[in-house]
């Protein structure tokens, strides 16, 4: 049986690609999208080729990017239409293949084994049509596995093609450093280098055994991608997860006793919750969250809610059982959110009380989409909560139990 092909298609500094079709003008000048240009203490959240070239990094701050370039120009965020692009583009995905996953707002996976042609004149085809269609420039990685594929994407930027091939791919990953593998996180590469485990090619050489006796599963895991052997499909175009739930839960490093470190806590859970729901394509109608105190007594208690993948929503939902149901200032030193009742997201329609502001759940959406996109690039950790920045309670935006 021949060998998968799958894509990895990645837009090119995608919010800022946006502004750009909307100001051609912004390509003859260094720009980046920043999450309050009026704010000194706002993050870069996209920047074009131009300011690429000052050193500008996604996710620093918008003081230390003008240190870099005074010159730099900042656009607000166009939430509602980075949504309409990424559907646009993602149109023509689904013209050539019917198992198109989106990974994040500017990323997608194409199973393409059965489409009859040239993998790479294909590959080429789409890049100049999103360009052409869209305005905005893609790299396409090409590979048997997904994980290679989505290496490839990043290997070589903006407006181009890889393959990576099982003739190739020692030559062409194995000298990377090991945390470019996808799925070896920042805090998983100091662990690695105490082996000197520093390169992939390090990491494929590494025995199994000894790696599942350090890591466990994980290590096991990043062994398998690193010698190519990542076997997990492309989803069907519209398939989502038929978990019945998605929960996520922490024990914390002192109690929670105030409303802020409660809310804190939430916020971090509710966070990965919410993006799981939405990779999954999914809307919860029911939430529950537990409790436990020091001694370990715990309550569980859930409400029904109108169907939602959104944060703000699951840590509202938690806050007014707490509120209900946990006398005030009592300690918690665990908290559990698990989004219960599952349904697709496009079959669950949402009814708006007439004391909701039109188009503020799309407008939440929209950013908290956003932030996927980044974290998902970019690490978990690396947009995070004013207060989750100064909180002491072991916490960080991003990780799961």
């Amino acid at each position: 049986m021949p060998d998968p092909i799958y894509f990895h298609a990645d837009c090119n500094s995608f919010f800022a690609s946006v502004e750009e079709t909307f100001h051609p003008e912004y390509k003859k000048v260094p720009m980046a999208v920043a999450g309050d240009p009026a704010s000194r203490h706002g993050i870069i959240l996209a920047k074009n080729e131009l300011a690429k070239g000052y050193g500008i990094k996604t996710a620093e701050t918008i003081s230390s990017a003008k240190r870099k370039c005074p010159e730099l120009l900042l656009c607000p965020p166009r939430r509602g239409e980075y949504g309409e692009f990424c559907d646009r583009i993602n149109a023509i995905y689904e013209t050539y293949s019917n198992f198109v996953e989106r990974f994040s707002i500017d990323e997608s996976f194409l199973d393409m084994t059965f489409f009859r042609g040239d993998e790479l004149t294909i590959a080429h085809e789409i890049r100049e049509r999103v360009a052409r269609e869209t305005g905005i420039t893609i790299s396409i990685g090409v590979s048997w596995n997904r994980t290679f594929a989505k290496m490839g994407s990043d290997y070589k930027k903006p407006n181009a093609v890889t393959h990576i091939t099982r003739e190739n791919y020692r030559r062409i990953l194995w000298p990377l450093p090991v945390g470019e593998l996808f799925g070896v996180g920042r805090k998983m590469v100091p662990e690695l280098d105490k082996y000197s485990i520093r390169t992939i090619g390090d990491l494929a050489n590494t025995s199994e055994a000894f790696l599942l006796r350090q890591f466990g599963k994980q290590g096991e895991y990043l062994h398998a991608s690193a010698n190519g052997l990542d076997d997990s499909p492309i989803a069907r175009t519209g398939e989502y997860d038929p978990a019945k739930s998605i929960g996520n839960g922490k024990t914390f490093r002192r109690d929670l006793t105030s409303e802020q470190d409660i809310r804190t806590g939430l916020i971090v859970l509710a966070d990965s919750v919410a993006a799981r729901m939405r990779r999954a394509g999914v809307k919860c109608t029911t939430v529950q969250v537990t409790i436990k105190d020091s001694a370990l007594k715990s309550i569980t208690r859930q409400k029904t809610v109108r169907p939602t993948y959104l944060a703000a929503d699951l840590v509202q939902a938690c806050l007014d059982l707490i509120h209900a149901s946990w006398p005030k200032g009592k300690p918690i030193r665990l908290l559990t959110i698990t989004a219960q009742n599952l349904l697709p997201a496009e079959d669950a329609v949402e009814q708006l009380s007439l004391f909701d502001a039109p188009g503020a759940s799309k407008d939440i959406e929209q950013l908290e989409r956003a932030v996927d996109g980044i974290r998902e690039r970019y690490g978990g950790n690396v947009i995070q909560h004013g207060s989750v920045l100064r909180n002491d309670l072991g916490i960080y935006s991003g990780e799961d139990e």
